[in-house]
Formats: structure tokens, C-alpha cells, sequence
């Protein structure tokens, strides 16, 4: 993405849910995976784009191979029509991947991505439960259909020719029996928007998010997507807190930090 080949993470942004989102108290930008020279860009939020442009060394958009929306939510595809537009070089290179529901796709209701946008790109794949598609060197695998106000998927993503899953992200959901036998990556990247569960709310909490890192055991643990009160009782806090409770490293992450993968060998 910089001229730098490396296997990492790179959260542009770390907002959670519309209040986060709309003060930005934390950026909405989305998430970069890199990995063995396959760059995806996992739900561009608002600011994607600004984000690519104001990191310093700047991020190269037309280095993207692929685009992938969880789901349609504001907060994880606001910026999805003109970070294609930049993946594409302005629409004059056809290329890249558009990975999403069908429902961010069609045009009964609130389609996100743009009838135009979709003409520029290589190939549209529609996430389905247990579906598997293939980027660049990467194999991305969506297990099980989240329980959340739109359809929702999370990802577990490893190399094509290789069993292991490097790095699962589990999107937003409400917790449900058994969701955390989904997911069995190295580096787990999970969405916890509240710290503590609120009823009727379709999203993870910290008591949740200890029991799935309890029982998945990862090398790493990921805290991101935040809302408002997981600010205000210091992501970093509940980091640690969690890191001695379950004997697991646990990291809150933060807007533009950088995970080197290859650390984890």
C-alpha cells in the first residue's frame, strides 16, 4: 500500500455505531489487510478516503485488490463508491473485487453501492452463509450469518494454499450460542461496541467479548469498533483487564495503528 510489503492490520478507524461515527471522537475509516501482497479493504466508513490520503507515508487506493462490506451499515460503507472510484483509477482501470451482501447490492430498497461503480470494477462476489472466495493470495471464508439489523457476515481469512486462518473478524452481531466456534484465527479482531450488554441492542459487549476469547484462546485479541461507552470507560482499560482475566494478549486498537502479522509467525 506504501511501497512496504508487509503481513499487517492497519485500522484507519476504530468508530462504533452512529454516535462514535457522527462525532467522530473516533475515525469511521475502514480496516486494511495486508497479507503476502494481497491488500483488502475491510468496511469503508466515512473518512476512507481522507484517511488513504492524509496517512503518512499516503496510502495508494489503486493498490487495492478488493473491497469487502461485512454489511451495509453507514458506519461500515459510507465510503464504498469512491474508494472503488480510487481503487480504479478513476474508472479508467477495470479492476478489483467488490465482496458484500446482496442486499448492499440491490436496487429494491436502500442499495449502497452505485449501479455506475459496479460496471467498474472485475467481478462482484455476493457473501453468503459458509460461502469461500478467493482474492489475490488470500482465501476469505464468511461461516455464519450474524444476528444484526441487516445481513452480516464475518470473516475468517488465511492464504489459499494454506489450511490456517491468520486473522477472523467478527463483525457486528449480538451474541449467540456458539458463535465464537466460527471463528479460529491466529489474530482475532473482534467489533465490541458496548461495554455492557444492553437489550434488543445487535452488538457485541465486553462480558461477551471475554467469553469468546476465553474459549477461542487466540494469540492475539483485537478490541475495535467502538461506541460511546467503550470510550468512556478507556478501551485501553478494558484491554488490560481482559488480558488478565483470560491469560490472553488483548489489544484496544487505535485510529492508524499498525498490526505486524509476521510477528506471530
Amino acid at each position: 500500500m506504501t511501497g512496504e510489503e508487509k503481513d499487517e492490520i492497519r485500522f484507519l478507524g476504530t468508530a462504533g455505531a452512529r454516535f462514535v461515527m457522527i462525532t467522530q471522537f473516533r475515525s469511521s475509516a475502514g480496516t486494511v489487510l495486508s497479507l503476502h501482497g494481497t491488500n483488502i479493504l475491510i468496511d469503508p466508513g466515512p473518512g476512507t478516503l481522507v484517511k488513504f490520503a492524509s496517512s503518512k507515508p499516503k496510502l495508494n487506493p489503486a493498490k487495492l485488490h478488493a473491497i469487502v462490506l461485512t454489511h451495509k451499515h453507514l458506519d461500515h460503507s459510507n465510503d464504498v463508491n469512491v474508494m472503488i472510484e480510487a481503487m480504479t483509477k478513476g474508472g479508467f482501470k477495470h479492476r478489483g473485487v467488490l465482496l458484500c451482501p446482496n442486499d448492499a447490492l440491490t436496487d429494491e430498497g436502500d442499495a449502497v453501492v452505485l449501479n455506475h461503480y459496479k460496471g467498474l470494477l472485475e467481478r462482484i462476489e455476493v457473501l453468503k452463509e459458509g460461502g469461500t472466495y478467493t482474492v489475490g493470495e488470500i482465501m476469505i471464508n464468511t461461516p455464519k450469518r450474524h444476528v444484526h439489523g441487516v445481513e452480516t457476515y464475518g470473516l475468517n481469512i488465511g492464504l489459499k494454499d494454506e489450511e490456517e486462518t491468520k486473522v477472523s473478524f467478527i463483525a457486528d452481531t449480538r451474541y449467540f450460542d456458539g458463535l465464537e466456534n466460527y471463528y479460529g484465527g491466529k489474530t482475532l479482531v473482534l467489533n465490541v461496541a458496548m461495554y455492557q450488554r444492553r437489550e434488543g441492542v445487535d452488538h457485541l459487549c465486553v462480558a461477551d467479548a471475554k467469553k469468546i476469547i476465553d474459549v477461542k484462546r487466540p494469540r492475539v485479541a483485537i478490541l475495535t469498533h467502538f461506541g460511546m461507552t467503550m470510550l468512556r470507560n478507556k478501551p485501553w482499560a478494558i484491554a488490560k483487564q481482559l488480558s488478565e482475566e483470560t491469560g490472553v494478549e488483548v489489544i484496544a486498537a487505535r485510529d492508524g495503528m499498525r498490526f505486524d502479522l509476521d510477528t506471530l509467525g
